[in-house]
């Protein structure tokens, strides 16, 4: 005779059914809030109100935590912690499952239970009987409730190629009027015949675009793709404004390239309002195909299942390597031990527990300053960080040297249980080549054009940082990184400061040959002084980088570049900076605007 598995008893507990009512509903109300908030950029955008859409962009990225924090403290308040036993709290999300039956975004309903499970119950708790460690409910053909579909379907073979991309512009129903939208879907269509005009139109040919604007800082972005027989074309329209406040089409982006720059982990996220974000998700992973799911959920705002996701891409490629994590390749940093594992295209930061001289900060300031970098406009130039708390690691494939250091010198962090090294605080960022050593390898293989292009990317970098308002701090080249698509871009926030909150000063001249000979500054300097002239001294020791540098960007070397962008920031401009490059926008342009 044969056993067979026991047939699964009823569910029976009132309190389970009320627990999982009340954490979706916390849910729904978070995601109400975000989507109103999405749904107000096309306003700000509408009006060129940049301030408020900045404003609102960095509040809806506190609003899930807030609405965690609200569920959380509700439970508590209703329920003792007896009542909530294990078997209360398997039911619980058994309920849940079922009431996310015909939810639209039920992959965005499991992460707010996880966050508020993993608030309430002990680490050893996080495995599938208790929370969604792998997911339950398909997201897969969801369909929107709206009359507004998730993309709208062209046909340029019947109704011709200018009128369609009128009425893909047209459809948004934008309430600020285009400049001369009849010159502007004219460049595009030229643009799309010099790129196709040579491809046979098939008979399945069509345009699809999503039905919603993607919103970012100045710009208003529309998504889509060409469909002509079994290839696929995407393709993003950027709008702007013209000096005059009307609209103007400005490009048409269709390079594999610029696209995964435009949707990178160093910008903004966009707002945009989604019924049903896994249709948009799988709508952009046919875009970018090599993008991982978690990064475009991340960078549509949803960044708290961009991070469980992203979590679950970990476990699984630890599951199927073999090599060890060790300290990462490049000049160790005073404030973090940063390590990698080889085969795993990401970095983990893990903060000191005390920072030699003559760093003068403490963890909850750095902790401060990677927050400031979450909630700021990155403008491509600084990379997204991923948070996590108590994350378990396999003790056997970590490298001894690695692990002798961060008991040296973080052991508060550190725990150690059986097999298991856990945590309790990291960052996760994408890794790239320290810039200092992509210089030296340019160097060493006399690769003129390559050690140009570095030293004017990171130039560039810096500038686009002033642009959005920061100050880097400490500027040397080990801070930043190079990224596959060869952009220059800043990763080491514990110095970082608001332009706004610097004081950039020429140094006097000496009064004396004692002064001439000192040590020490013969004059005073507070904490937020900064001395342009003096940065040549720690950064252009190299001959060859300072001529590249002085050919480029030999402003940075004088206080009236950072006195003038300072006081410009200050008196409320907001400075553009495009995510794609100047030769991509239409010549008619002459708005200054970005996206």
């Amino acid at each position: 005779m044969t056993t067979s598995a026991s047939f699964p008893k009823l569910l029976s507990s009132q309190i389970a059914f009320d627990t999982a009512r009340m954490i979706l509903d916390g849910f729904d109300k978070h995601y109400r809030l975000f989507r109103e908030a999405s749904r107000r950029a096309q306003q700000y955008f509408e009006e060129a109100d940049w301030s408020a859409a900045q404003l609102a962009a960095r509040e809806r990225i506190d609003f899930y935590d807030a609405r965690v924090r609200e569920c959380v403290q509700a439970l508590e308040d209703e329920y003792q912690q007896d009542d909530l036993t294990d078997e209360v709290w398997r039911e619980v999300k058994l309920h849940y499952i079922g009431m996310l039956t015909d939810h639209k975004q039920p992959e965005l309903a499991e992460t707010f239970f996880n966050s508020v499970c993993c608030n309430i119950l002990h680490r050893t708790y996080f495995h599938n009987d208790f929370i969604f460690v792998r997911p339950t409910v398909s997201t897969e053909y969801i369909d929107t409730d709206a009359a507004l579909p998730t993309y709208r379907v062209y046909y340029p073979l019947k109704d011709g190629m200018q009128y369609t991309l009128k009425r893909v512009l047209t459809n948004f129903r934008l309430q600020t009027p285009f400049a001369d939208l009849e010159r502007d879907v004219g460049l595009a269509e030229a643009r799309i015949r010099a790129a196709f005009g040579d491809i046979a139109a098939e008979p399945n040919q069509q345009i699809q675009v999503l039905s919603n604007l993607f919103y970012r800082n100045k710009g208003a972005y529309a998504i889509g793709k060409m469909i002509n027989g079994a290839r696929e074309y995407p393709f993003v329209l950027p709008i702007l404004h013209d000096r005059d406040g009307q609209l103007v089409l400005d490009a048409l982006l269709f390079d594999d390239k610029i696209l995964a720059v435009l949707f990178s982990f160093t910008r903004a996220y966009f707002m945009v309002d989604m019924e049903v974000p896994s249709a948009y998700v799988e709508f952009l992973r046919s875009l970018l195909p090599n993008k991982p799911r978690s990064e475009i959920y991340t960078i549509l705002g949803l960044q708290k299942l961009g991070k469980t996701l992203f979590y679950r891409d970990f476990l699984r490629h630890l599951r199927h390597s073999s090599d060890r994590f060790d300290i990462a390749p490049g000049i160790r940093g005073l404030v973090m031990v940063v390590f990698a594992l080889p085969s795993f295209p990401y970095v983990f930061k893990v903060i000191k527990d005390y920072f030699p001289a003559p760093k003068e900060t403490t963890k909850a300031l750095v902790k401060e300053k990677y927050l400031l970098v979450k909630h700021h406009d990155r403008v491509g130039r600084m990379a997204d960080t991923l948070e996590y708390s108590s994350v378990a690691f396999p003790r056997g494939r970590f490298a001894d040297g690695l692990l002798a250091e961060l008991k040296q010198v973080a052991p508060s962090v550190l725990e150690e249980e059986g097999e298991q090294v856990i945590i309790k605080h990291l960052y996760i960022e994408r890794r790239m080549l320290p810039l200092n050593i992509y210089l030296n390898d340019a160097e060493n293989n006399n690769d003129q054009a390559a050690l140009e292009h570095g030293v004017r990317e990171y130039g560039n970098a810096i500038k686009e940082l002033v642009a959005a308002n920061i100050f880097p701090g400490d500027m040397l080249y080990k801070n930043f990184g190079v990224t596959r698509h060869n952009r220059v871009v800043f990763y080491d926030y514990d110095e970082i400061e608001y332009i706004t909150d610097c004081n950039f000063r020429t140094i006097p001249p000496p009064r004396n040959e004692e002064d001439e000979m000192a040590a020490e500054p013969w004059y005073p300097v507070a904490r937020n002084d900064v001395f342009p002239e003096q940065f040549g001294v720690f950064l252009l020791g190299n001959q060859n980088v300072k001529k590249y540098f002085l050919k480029h960007h030999a402003d940075l070397l004088t206080q009236q570049y950072w006195q003038q962008r300072k006081q410009h920031i200050l008196e409320g401009y907001f400075d553009d900076v495009f995510p794609y490059p100047q030769e991509c926008r239409f010549t008619h342009t002459e708005t200054g605007k970005t996206g």
